[in-house]
């Protein structure tokens, strides 16, 4: 009977680690619980752990790059049409031909409320260039921006226009781009407000460890452009500026040809202004694309290599485990048969 017992003993480690073995080959895994691969869980938990750290920095990173991704188109548009009113519509002003004023009013005007309705572009339901405030539209009113104190301001300088006050109605142009007050500005009274978003941080996204990057631009100033020349201090400004002027260029003002001239002149060099700044912040926020994607691959890179190394801990070669199954369901069908041999020997001894 001792040996009988022992061949039990025997079967039931066996049963034991069948079961194991099963549920590895069924699962892939050395076992769902931590303790059972000790010592290494400690290990195993910071590698799952900086793994899914990665993986948060990673997601983040795609979705500021789709945000990223939609801003370079706005910028590129606006960069075109600024483009367009330099190169062809600014320089084609000739106060001989007033006649053709009519054609770069209608124009100026329906560019005007291209450039609102593209600084209030959003994206997954949030205003890219509001700030933080995603919800509410950085241009208010953006189909009655013809309509703005901004515009009408400008139209009144430049109605007042003669030969000899051209300075002057520039400089009163530029005091209505550059005024921030509620009502006075097209832009949000949060965009404009000191204690709101008039000067909090850009949007940023976190890609690492203690690491922030700055993507977002806000649409009532530049975010690392540097607008030069005439200008008043941001490209979004001098756009609307050079528009509001061009629509309210009329045959009246091109009887004084001095003074019409003269503004032509000014608002030919408020569209390189524009332009360029477009240019250079579309050239910035491209050099944050490239970085945030190098850190996006680094990541990527990084998490699996981390992942080789924790499946090391807690899988199994699942092949290798699979003949082990088999081997041990050998076995455990070998015990049975000499237990059941070692029964019956044992029965016939006692019936003799």
């Amino acid at each position: 009977m001792d040996l009988l017992a022992r061949l039990n003993n025997d079967s039931a480690l066996i049963r034991a680690r069948l079961e194991v073995l099963t549920r590895q080959s069924a699962s892939g895994r050395r076992s769902e619980r931590l303790g059972d691969i000790s010592p290494e869980a400690p290990r195993a938990i910071n590698l799952s752990n900086d793994i899914a750290r990665r993986t948060v920095y990673t997601r983040s990173i795609d979705q500021s790059q789709g945000r990223i991704e939609v801003t370079q188109a706005t910028l590129h548009r606006l960069k075109s049409i600024a483009n367009e009113f330099r190169t062809d519509i600014a320089m084609r002003l000739d106060a001989k031909d007033p006649q053709a004023l009519a054609t770069v009013q209608a124009r100026a005007r329906s560019a005007a409320l291209e450039v609102g309705n593209l600084l209030n572009s959003t994206m997954g339901g949030e205003y890219l260039f509001g700030g933080s405030d995603l919800t509410r539209p950085p241009v208010p009113d953006a189909a009655n921006l013809l309509n703005s104190t901004m515009a009408t301001t400008i139209a009144t300088a430049i109605g007042s226009l003669n030969d000899s006050n051209a300075a002057a109605v520039s400089a009163a142009t530029l005091a209505a781009a550059q005024d921030t007050s509620p009502g006075g500005s097209v832009f949000s009274t949060f965009l404009e407000d000191p204690a709101t978003g008039g000067t909090e941080p850009r949007r940023s996204v976190p890609s690492g460890d203690r690491q922030l990057v700055a993507y977002g631009v806000v649409a009532n100033r530049n975010a690392l452009a540097r607008s030069e020349g005439e200008t008043t201090g941001g490209w979004s400004r001098d756009l609307l500026r050079g528009l509001f002027s061009l629509a309210a260029l009329t045959p009246t003002q091109a009887q004084s040809e001095q003074g019409f001239g003269a503004i032509a002149e000014n608002i030919r060099r408020i569209f390189v202004s524009a332009e360029g700044a477009l240019a250079e912040e579309q050239g910035s926020l491209g050099a944050i694309s490239s970085q945030l994607q190098a850190q996006r691959d680094r990541h990527g890179n990084i998490a699996d290599s981390l992942r080789i190394q924790l499946v090391d801990i807690t899988d199994v070669d699942l092949a290798a485990t699979l003949t082990r199954l088999q081997s041990t369901q050998n076995a455990l069908q070998a015990s049975y048969r000499a237990i059941s041999s070692i029964a019956s020997l044992t029965l016939t001894s006692f019936l003799r």
